[in-house]
């Protein structure tokens, strides 16, 4: 029976790494510092309005004097002022028709340029970025001629109608598409699937995130949107939230400023809500396609 012999204490101990000190903190630079400065420079910037808004707001001074009234009470002067229920559904029920448009013609303009190969798809694409140059001011008067000959003249379809075709979101579709592979389309048209049939059932899915886009962004323009609800409408049924805001100034602008920048605030949760549950279908459109 052998033994195995004993082994001398050195060669017992495990060797351990040394443990590693702690890095220094790195030493601030001078264009890291800078860097830094730009940025807090361009958010209060950004913030200041927003928050001398919501201040100014939260703040009114009582009627003929100066005396600060902190509270809510320009919130409920709006409410008492103007028909805020009525104008805001208006401006949903405008804003959502169009953004729900814009999302479907788009895509399908898009699609059609993107995949469908017919003679003249250049020349006719490039007319419709042609328009993107095109003013609106110089477009109103036709649109409102055409407008009146429908007998469509001060309702709310004279807003949504005329919005609904959109030469930004025809291109944001088209290069969309153009990013998704075609043999998706040729295995459809393989299996006997048509246009509209490969459109609904094979590329609208995978395009959402583009459509996405279209709507966040035609949502911010049109719930916003002044210059044509005052040109093609003129009762105050009729009015959206931005053209009805107007009358809280008052005769010859001498309404209360608090009260202004309370109907203000109110019309501005709407879009920060579509931002914060937005933000993240519209990041992923916009960087869709970038890496591989």
């Amino acid at each position: 029976m052998t033994t195995r012999a004993a082994l001398p204490p050195a060669t017992l101990q495990t060797h351990r790494r040394p443990a590693r000190s702690p890095s220094p903190r790195r030493a601030a630079t001078p264009g890291g510092v800078a860097r830094y400065v730009v940025l807090i420079a361009c958010g209060v910037l950004v913030l200041s309005p927003v928050v001398w808004t919501l201040w100014t707001a939260l703040t009114p001074l009582e009627a003929g004097t100066d005396t600060v009234r902190p509270g809510f009470s320009a919130f409920v002067d709006v409410f008492a002022q103007v028909d805020y229920a009525l104008l805001f559904l208006n401006s949903v029920l405008v804003t959502g028709l169009v953004v729900a448009g814009q999302m479907i013609v788009s895509a399908m303009a898009g699609y059609v340029l993107a995949t469908v190969d017919f003679r003249g798809r250049r020349l006719l694409f490039g007319a419709i970025l042609a328009t993107m140059m095109v003013p609106l001011q110089v477009t109103i008067v036709p649109v409102f001629m055409l407008i009146r000959g429908m007998g469509l003249s001060d309702t709310l379809l004279a807003l949504i109608i005329p919005a609904i075709p959109t030469a930004f979101g025809t291109f944001l579709m088209r290069q969309y598409f153009l990013t998704l592979p075609a043999e998706l389309g040729e295995a459809a048209a393989i299996d006997g699937a048509g246009h509209f049939r490969t459109f609904f059932s094979v590329y609208a899915p995978l395009a959402l995130p583009g459509m996405a886009i279209v709507g966040i962004l035609a949502f911010n323009t049109h719930w916003n949107e002044f210059f044509r609800p005052l040109i093609l409408t003129l009762s105050e049924q009729n009015f959206t939230l931005p053209l009805g805001l107007v009358s809280l100034q008052g005769n010859l602008g001498s309404g209360s400023t608090s009260t202004i920048l309370a109907g203000v605030v109110l019309s501005m949760i709407p879009a920060l809500i579509v931002f914060v549950f937005g933000q993240r279908p519209l990041r992923e459109g916009l960087t869709a396609g970038v890496s591989k």
